[in-house]
């Protein structure tokens, strides 16, 4: 026999394709994760170290326990203060019912949900638990819901800390709405250890997610909160703003939060922590609130007295304008002071008993038209406020048969008469027949309204007195543009009957056209006002002359300055006139005092 020939020199072994067929399940602490396969190059460790396929295996699944159990060595190779940076004075809270709704799909990796187990430990440690404080529950999903310990299972932190520990992630879907109504109908229920809706015990839920729901979350997250559930949406890393928008409590600002990463969800819950455990930020003294202070969650916050408005620097507080914002029903004008305010009549007129009306014009005799533009250029809400215009003019008269008349003539393209001087013989029907007066609209004929009021408003047909009675005869034109008409022969020929004309001008209202209806001197004859709503200062001017007794009027005896009884009235009009004063300066001294305050206060 040939002798078989010698061995040939081993070759260098080609990479294996056989397929390891061993795949050990390692078994962690509170958790159950497969190895990997590492077994692919048997063939060629058996050939160089002559081992078994069953020890290769041995080897694989130990190098799969030790990349399993990595994370876990992370966090415990982390300072103690990341861990535990939650922990701290307990809070006390009062009786609270808190579910933690936490997400354990399979987008959560293991080192992401172990960092959010150390959180929920964390958390813990803040919170004063016990049957009759805080009561605690935990509920994971992913496509499905599980209840890790319900509301009624601890009342010691320990146990509860225990329970957290050996939580095993379920690894699926994200049914995020599924997980709301598991915890709206079970975990929030009276069996499953929640106070019954009568104790009014707050119910708070905590949902961390980290992802987009793959149901409905906007309609089953509604039904919770009118239900009474207050929740706190917590997204990490890649979930969905519009989602936990759509699950928080308003307002959104303080029930939403997102957090770029797991390791940064210890943000929240110090956040989450500091509204549980409000800090009172006013009682450190530095919030310079010139009335009070109140303390919220971002920090100290100013707020006035009853009366005051707080200003844009968010620290001084100014009196409140009271007069814009209730029926004062002063005659003149009101004034604000802090909780309350007064009204003033103008100078030279007192405020009655009622403390709203001033004195009227007690010994006037005037018959007095009042001829109103009611051109389109007006405009309807402006013209409202010309009508009320006119009735404050009546209230600083004395209208009666004997005393004032009041007649009213609106003109545009045409003139008409509202009412003539001697239809109402009160200042009450006077001013109830103004607002009921009609806009007209239309062009501006100012020259044909001068010749109406000429010729039939001082009629005696019309009511007004007769010239033996000496009684003065007033008119007052309204107007808010240039005429489309020649003014200039009635307006002289109205000077000519003795009217004393007075010009009030409006917005476009013309300088020239306003001196040329007036009587002289245009100074005091002669209003203006660049805007309908500003045009109550015009009443002052207007009071003088109006009123005989406290003016000049057409007919007013003049008396000589010399004599005894001018001199006492002099003499009183100036002590009046001193003690106005005296309060003016009183009131401006208050209010340098206070802003001398504000001032020492911000320093």
């Amino acid at each position: 026999m040939r002798p078989p020939p010698p061995p040939a020199p081993a070759a260098r072994p080609s990479p294996p394709r056989a397929h390891c067929p061993c795949r050990y399940l390692v078994q962690l602490p509170g958790r159950l994760r497969p190895s990997a396969p590492l077994c692919g190059r048997a063939s060629e460790l058996s050939g160089r170290l002559r081992l078994d396929t069953s020890v290769l295996c041995w080897l694989s699944a130990m190098r799969g326990l030790l990349y399993s159990m990595l994370p876990l060595l992370l966090l415990l190779l982390q300072p103690w203060e990341t861990q535990l940076q939650l922990a701290g004075p307990r809070c006390s809270t009062g009786p609270l019912d808190l579910v933690f709704v936490i997400d354990s799909s399979r987008s959560v990796r293991p080192f992401e949900f172990e960092t959010m187990r150390q959180f929920l430990v964390g958390l813990l440690r803040s919170l004063d638990v016990g049957p009759n404080a805080t009561r605690v529950g935990v509920i994971q999903y992913s496509s499905q819901v599980q209840s890790v310990f319900p509301l009624r299972a601890f009342s010691r932190r320990e146990d509860m800390e225990r329970a957290i520990r050996a939580l095993v992630p379920l690894a699926q879907g994200t049914m995020t709405g599924l997980a709301i109504q598991y915890a709206m109908n079970v975990a929030f229920s009276v069996a499953e250890g929640a106070r019954p809706p009568e104790a009014r015990v707050p119910r708070v839920a905590v949902i961390v997610t980290d992802g987009r729901p793959q149901d409905r979350v906007a309609e089953v997250a509604a039904q919770a909160r009118a239900r009474g559930i207050e929740i706190y949406a917590v997204g990490v890393q890649r979930a969905d703003v519009g989602s936990l928008r759509a699950m928080a409590s308003p307002p959104l600002n303080e029930h939403v939060f997102l957090v770029e990463s797991f390791d940064l969800i210890q943000e929240f819950g110090r956040q989450f922590q500091g509204r549980l455990c409000p800090i009172d930020h006013c009682s450190f003294g530095n919030h310079s609130c010139q009335h009070d202070c109140v303390s919220t969650f971002g920090g100290p916050q100013c707020r006035c007295r009853e009366g005051y408005d707080l200003l844009p620097d968010r620290r001084s507080c100014q009196a409140r304008d009271l007069c814009n914002g209730v029926d004062h029903g002063c005659e003149f004008q009101c004034v604000s002071e802090g909780f309350s305010y007064h009204c003033v009549c103008p100078e030279g007129r007192q405020l009655q008993a009622d403390g709203k009306s001033c004195s009227r014009c007690r010994e006037g005799h005037v018959d007095l038209v009042l001829l109103v533009d009611g051109s389109k250029s007006v405009r309807p809400q402006n013209f409202e406020l010309v009508k009320r215009f006119v009735n404050q003019i009546v209230d600083f008269l004395d209208v009666s048969p004997e005393g004032t008349r009041v007649g009213l003539v609106q003109f545009s393209s045409r003139v008409r008469t509202e009412f003539p001087l001697g239809r109402y013989g009160t200042a009450a029907e006077v001013k109830q027949a103004v607002l009921a007066v009609e806009y007209m609209e239309r062009g501006t004929m100012t020259g044909l309204a001068l010749r109406h009021m000429v010729e039939h408003s001082f009629s005696e047909a019309q009511g007004a007195r007769p010239r033996e009675l000496n009684v003065p005869r007033v008119g007052l034109v309204f107007t808010d543009g240039r005429s489309q008409d020649n003014i200039s022969v009635w307006a002289a020929r109205a000077k000519e009957e003795g009217i004393v004309m007075y010009a009030v001008g409006v917005g476009k209202a013309v300088e020239e056209e306003l001196r040329e209806i007036a009587s002289e001197p245009a100074e005091l004859h002669v209003s203006y006002s660049p805007d309908f709503s500003t045009m109550t200062h015009l009443l002052e001017n207007l009071k003088g002359s109006i009123c005989p007794e406290e003016g000049i009027g057409a007919g007013t005896e003049l008396r000589s300055p010399c004599e005894c009884e001018s001199l006492v009235e002099f003499q009183g009009r100036t002590l009046g006139t001193l003690e106005s004063l005296s309060q003016k300066l009183a009131q401006l001294t208050a209010r340098l005092e206070d802003l001398e305050n504000q001032l020492a206060t911000q320093k």
